[in-house]
């Protein structure tokens, strides 16, 4: 596996791990528990905006990896 397609695995991945966070945030009935889940809601969300933009990045310098 390359390291494009190995960035783009774990892009997809938090995109998961983000949805299945925001959904435990609406589903839970602790106000503490829903703090916690938005919070890391959020962050999962920083770190996907970084992991887009180093599958731009990678390929914008390796263009055979584009569209894979």
């Amino acid at each position: 596996m390359t390291v494009a397609s190995n960035v783009k695995q774990c892009l997809i991945t938090l995109k998961g791990i983000e949805a299945q966070l925001s959904s435990l945030a609406l589903n839970s009935l602790d106000k503490e528990a829903q703090a916690v889940f938005h919070e890391t809601t959020l962050t999962i969300g920083g770190i996907k905006k970084d992991l887009q933009y180093r599958v731009l990045e990678l390929e914008r310098q390796e263009p055979q990896y584009k569209g894979s």
